[in-house]
């Protein structure tokens, strides 16, 4: 068993908890790196589709997860961020500055929406940020000039250092590396004063408030920071697909964030990388069973988004702490191990509104 002993303050928002945590995430990094030399393109261009889904779900994490508020509109910004990047490379601007710019002009979008709905909670903020999706869907559609409408729009091939990133290999190392960066900034939010009064919002309005928070901010600058990361995605969405069409950012694929969020586990930066993994993998999995289905069940329309609704209706139920739940309680039993105690597994607290009114 590991027995953590703490002699400093700073001890306790240090990101690495102990030397292991160093060595085994120091081992992630490298064999994340190395990927791409031992595997498929095949393999290499899907887990560069989970890269690209961890970044928005992490940043839809930071709002729905960390702060209480729930979206339904993610897809909205992740269109926003995918014809931005592609329109300023069609014009001649270098790659290094298309991504950032998108990052920042969704951000400036996500405030501008978060504004106007800070007095929503609940059921009536999703079905804002709901009708913020049809309306930025609409535009996509109606603004020929800029994105194409329904005949598209053909996404250039971005270079860096002069190196095109036009194979699933580029695609995954700048997805990777993108990521990284919005896990740093993310966890170091969440370890600032910004971060903690996120998490007292969430937990309580009313207490937050006395608390002297100033709630319109922090929900503000909560859905630009969310909106921005989730740009970044959509920037590298836009060279993932490789062709932008409206119809692509619709709310099926705002459900699919959602579902990362929930499945991979409410208040967990974790939660939203083991979410990207479950919802990107699972087409794949559907794909390959679907034949094997009795009765006709893989011939059967919308099997797909039917089955994400009964995961999340299943873990709502079953395992509100999502996969990063299970992931810890599999990691305290061995850490425990021969000393468990069938207490130690017990569920763990839930920060869904209908748990804390029990």
């Amino acid at each position: 068993m590991r027995y953590l002993f703490r002699t400093d303050y700073r001890q306790d928002i240090s990101v690495a908890r102990h030397g292991g945590d160093l060595f085994w995430y120091g081992l992630l990094l490298f064999v994340m790196f190395v990927i791409p030399l031992v595997m498929g393109e095949f393999y290499v261009g899907e887990l560069g589709g989970v890269f690209i889904f961890a970044i928005a779900g992490v940043a839809l994490m930071l709002l729905v997860g960390y702060t209480g508020l729930i979206s339904l509109g993610h897809a909205a910004f992740l269109g926003i961020g995918a014809y931005v990047n592609s329109v300023l490379l069609s014009r001649g601007v270098p790659f290094a500055i298309t991504l950032p710019a998108a990052g920042l002009f969704t951000a400036i979008c996500g405030a501008a929406i978060g504004l106007p709905t800070l007095r929503m909670s609940g059921l009536y903020l999703a079905i804002a940020t709901l009708a913020f999706g049809s309306i930025v869907g609409t535009v996509f559609q109606k603004w020929e000039s800029v994105t194409g409408g329904f005949d598209g729009f053909a996404v250039p091939t971005p270079s860096i250092l002069g190196i095109n990133l036009d194979g699933a290999t580029g695609i995954y190392y700048a997805s990777f590396v993108v990521l990284l960066f919005v896990i740093w900034v993310a966890v170091n939010i969440l370890r600032s004063p910004m971060g903690r009064a996120m998490v007292a919002i969430r937990d309580s309005e009313v207490s937050a408030q006395s608390m002297g928070i100033h709630l319109a901010r922090y929900k503000a600058m909560a859905f630009a920071i969310s909106a921005g990361m989730t740009g970044l995605a959509g920037a590298l969405f836009a060279h993932y697909v490789r062709f932008l069409a409206p119809d692509a950012f619709d709310v099926l694929l705002s459900v699919q964030f959602v579902t990362i969020v929930f499945v991979g586990g409410l208040g967990s930066i974790q939660g939203a990388i083991f979410g990207a993994l479950f919802v990107r993998l699972l087409p794949q999995f559907i794909a390959i069973v679907r034949d094997d289905l009795p009765f006709g069940i893989g011939r059967l329309p919308g099997l797909e988004p039917s089955l994400f609704g009964l995961v999340l209706v299943l873990v709502i139920l079953f395992q509100p702490d999502g996969i990063n739940g299970l992931w810890q309680k599999a990691k305290h039993w061995f850490t425990a191990y021969p000393f468990k105690r069938q207490q130690s597994s017990r569920r763990q607290k839930s920060y869904a509104k209908s748990e804390r009114l029990r």
